[in-house]
C-alpha cells in the first residue's frame, strides 16, 4: 500500500470517528430537549414532543453506533499488516 492510500484510510476512519461524535452531540442535545420539556408545568402538549425528542435521540445513537461499526469492520481488511513470511 502506497503512502496515499495509507493517508486516505486514515482520513477516512477519524472522519468516521468525527461522524460518531456528531451522532452523540445530537442525540445528547435531543435528550436535553425532550428532559427539558417533559419538565415545564402547564403544557400539556409540549409533553408529546418532549416524548418524542427522546425516542429520537434513542434511535440517532443507535444508528450512529450502527454506522460507525458497520465502517469501522469494512476497513479492517485494510489496516491488517501484510503478513512477511518468516525467513529460515
Amino acid at each position: 500500500m502506497i503512502l496515499r492510500d495509507h493517508l486516505a484510510l486514515v482520513r477516512t476512519r477519524l472522519a468516521n470517528e468525527r461522524t460518531l461524535l456528531s451522532y452523540i452531540r445530537s442525540t445528547l442535545y435531543l435528550l436535553l430537549g425532550g428532559i427539558a420539556l417533559l419538565k415545564l408545568e402547564g403544557f400539556g402538549d409540549l409533553r408529546l414532543v418532549g416524548f418524542l425528542a427522546l425516542v429520537i435521540s434513542f434511535v440517532s445513537i443507535l444508528i450512529g453506533v450502527y454506522r460507525y461499526v458497520t465502517l469501522r469492520k469494512s476497513m479492517t481488511k485494510y489496516y491488517r499488516p501484510p503478513s512477511v513470511p518468516l525467513s529460515d
